[in-house]
């Protein structure tokens, strides 16, 4: 009975030097976000990134007692930055797929938002329905969509007569749109919901009923990290359990979306 105490208590002891020795291997995390894709992650006119993404990952690093630096990264080089290791973690909004996974791992989903179309009022596109694709629903139609995401592939892979245009931000999307060069555009609801509200939307509007087909957009929004850092990945899960429970979570979800409730479960 002594010797087994003995072994349950080096065991416990062996944990807690592990988990303090992954600790303090990860004093201090440097995060990318994309800078491009407000409300989530955007440069506000002093040059300083804000946004639910920006706050949420703040707020996290708090809660985990680490040091973070946010930095802004282009997204089609997001991931290759990852892997050549100049940031240790992404929260830019990057859904959770097993194309992906083949190259990063992810922590625990920390948001989900469905896609929807957005094009001028009185314009209708059903392109999902009854847990299919719709084929020819968008035959003819120009649709522009920010590429390397899951909205391009979606678009790409399913509907071979429309043009699909790709653009480096979203927001060069929108300007296209309101400019006639589209006819609507693919992307988060998130992203979407307060650009139609706002004066540069006028005119325009969810054409489209919100679907999100794990198939196709993965399984909610992840952090992304090397597959060699699981260390870091226990740390943010911890600290986004932390965060859903304590309350602080909703509080920055509230902040930026009155009527969507970015983490369901």
């Amino acid at each position: 009975m002594k010797n087994w105490i003995k072994v349950a208590t080096a065991a416990a002891v062996g944990v807690a030097l592990s988990a303090s020795a992954a600790s303090a291997a990860w004093e201090k995390v440097v995060i990318a976000t994309e800078g491009a894709y407000p409300p989530f992650n955007y440069v506000d006119k002093d040059g300083n990134l804000q946004g639910f993404d920006v706050d949420f990952a703040k707020k996290l690093c708090e809660t985990a007692k680490i040091e973070c630096e946010i930095v802004a990264q282009d997204w089609d080089g997001i991931i290759p930055g990852l892997l050549a290791k100049k940031y240790d973690a992404i929260i830019a909004q990057m859904s959770i797929t097993e194309e992906r996974k083949r190259s990063i791992d992810f922590t625990n989903y920390y948001s989900t938002t469905p896609a929807v179309f957005v094009g001028k009022e009185g314009m209708s596109l059903t392109a999902w329905k009854d847990g299919a694709i719709v084929e020819g629903a968008l035959d003819g139609k120009v649709i522009g969509v920010q590429r390397s995401t899951t909205h391009s592939a979606f678009l790409e892979d399913n509907f071979p007569n429309a043009e699909i245009r790709m653009y480096d931000t979203q927001d060069n999307a929108l300007l296209d749109l309101t400019a006639g060069r589209i006819d609507a555009t693919l992307a988060d609801s998130g992203v979407l919901v307060e650009w139609v509200k706002s004066d540069a939307g006028k005119g325009y509007a969810f054409i489209s009923d919100t679907f999100a087909p794990k198939e196709f957009f993965g399984e909610g929004t992840g952090m992304g990290i090397r597959k060699e850092d699981q260390d870091l990945k226990e740390i943010l899960n911890k600290a986004l359990a932390e965060m859903l429970a304590n309350g602080s979570y909703q509080t920055i979800n509230k902040k930026y979306f009155k009527e969507i409730n970015l983490h369901p479960n």
